[in-house]
């Protein structure tokens, strides 16, 4: 049972960790890339429609660290668990704190009604978020090396 929940813990941490990557350094470089005002239109998509799911995918990915960290407990890797746990907790106070705020704001962005500085925002958006992703990383990172 517990092998069940370690593979089934890090299979989902680290398919946060591919869509977020994939975030970071493809979808926005995309949206970036296209003419006139689809890179704003396709972020406000794309911030309704995650913005919707990841929430859950990331306290998700939380309460399965902590499971596995307390059903684990007495492992030899249970150290790793915790502090990736750690990790996720930082992942998601950064999400609340910074990048969610922006989004909200973001996600309801119009050409017509989006403010003067959007872009500056979306730069700030990304930057944290490189952060956040790093963050998942090395969280990502300590749950496969628990396996071993």
């Amino acid at each position: 049972m517990l092998t069940a929940l370690e593979v089934f813990t890090t299979v989902t941490v680290g398919l946060m960790v591919g869509v977020e990557f994939s975030v970071a350094f493809v979808m926005n470089r995309i949206f970036s890339a296209l003419p006139e005002d689809s890179d704003q239109l396709a972020r406000s998509h794309g911030g309704r429609m995650l913005g919707a799911l990841m929430p859950f995918w990331y306290i998700g990915s939380l309460v399965l660290a902590g499971v596995w960290a307390v059903v684990g407990w007495h492992d030899e890797g249970t150290g790793l668990v915790v502090t990736a746990a750690g990790l996720l907790i930082v992942s998601v106070i950064m999400s609340l704190l910074l990048l969610v705020p922006i989004n909200n704001r973001g996600k309801t962005w119009t050409p017509e009604n989006r403010p003067a500085d959007w872009k500056e925002q979306m730069n700030r958006w990304d930057r944290y978020h490189y952060v956040r992703v790093a963050v998942i990383v090395a969280a990502f990172t300590l749950l496969v090396a628990a396996l071993v």
